[in-house]
């Protein structure tokens, strides 16, 4: 097996299973690629265990089975961007606090290959989001897993948006910001916003204001595969594009399309694990 590794360099107390689990990759004779980031970082503290390493890269110019991404939800992302297009199945190994799209613990990491072998998990196809036009950087990129968000440069002033659905004008927008995002990313900004939660698996996309500035901009769900127009204006000269995080600059009137990419994420989730329990578990559904 090939296997890719992405994370993280906040390991503390993780460096024992992530020797353990490279240590019975050398033993099986599974081909280990990792990034670069990572690499340097575990060696620092187990080096030993990074004989079994055979390819050390930056970009996603290798070839894998599958892909493991030790860290939090923000390495998920990043992970989710590193084999994007390869259509790999991609495990999250949690060693972040949330983990709601890492949910296997540090602790399993030494059986991996144990749980693949047995069936544990199975594949859950998550929509990604394509930036169409405008080009953007290279750093930024043009894919997000969780969402796309057009927010304002400045602190004072807002920005008008004005917003179209395939062909079909919506609404001009006064807020903040706007986010268009995926079933999975409903529980990130989406949710801080007031956005409605959506069953990750689900065909759909939700738009969502950011502090709308009237009380009839509503977070709207839709079809997922009609593009997003976006036409952003300001006082200010600049509006901010952030694709998970990633961000730049845009000049005002400059048209964003948003749309769903060509091929998904190949998230694996243990098999009895469901939408209902990570609802319980990591957003705490239902406490007092």
């Amino acid at each position: 097996m090939r296997i890719a590794i992405y994370g993280s360099r906040r390991q503390q107390g993780a460096f024992d299973y992530v020797a353990r689990f490279l240590d019975k990759l050398a033993r099986r004779g599974d081909s280990i690629v990792m990034h670069r980031k990572l690499y340097r970082h575990l060696y620092e503290f187990i080096p030993a265990s990074l004989a079994a390493v055979g390819t050390v890269v930056d970009g996603p110019d290798f070839e894998a089975d599958m892909a493991v991404s030790l860290g939090g939800d923000g390495t998920f992302l990043r992970t989710a961007m590193w084999v994007a297009g390869k259509q790999i199945p991609v495990v999250g190994v949690n060693t972040g606090h949330l983990g709601y799209l890492a949910p296997l613990p540090i602790e399993s990491l030494p059986d991996l290959p144990e749980m693949i072998a047995a069936d544990f998990f199975r594949i859950e196809r998550r929509n990604i989001l394509e930036v169409l036009e405008p080009e953007l950087p290279p750093e930024t990129g043009r894919y997000a897993l969780n969402e796309v968000a057009i927010t304002k440069e400045e602190s004072a002033s807002m920005i008008q948006a004005s917003v179209r659905i395939g062909d079909s004008p919506l609404a001009e927008y006064r807020a903040d910001g706007l986010i268009v995002c995926t079933s999975t990313g409903s529980t990130a900004y989406n949710l801080s916003v007031g956005g409605p939660i959506v069953q990750p698996t689900l065909d759909v996309c939700v738009i969502s204001p950011v502090a709308a500035h009237s009380l009839s901009m509503r977070p709207l769900v839709i079809d997922a595969s009609v593009p997003v127009g976006i036409v952003p204006d300001s006082r200010a000269r600049h509006v901010r594009i952030a694709l998970d995080g990633r961000s730049t600059l845009l000049d005002v009137g400059t048209e964003v399309v948003v749309a769903n990419a060509p091929f998904k994420v190949l998230l694996l989730q243990p098999s009895g694990h469901d939408f209902a329990e990570t609802l319980r578990d990591k957003l705490h559904w239902g406490e007092a």
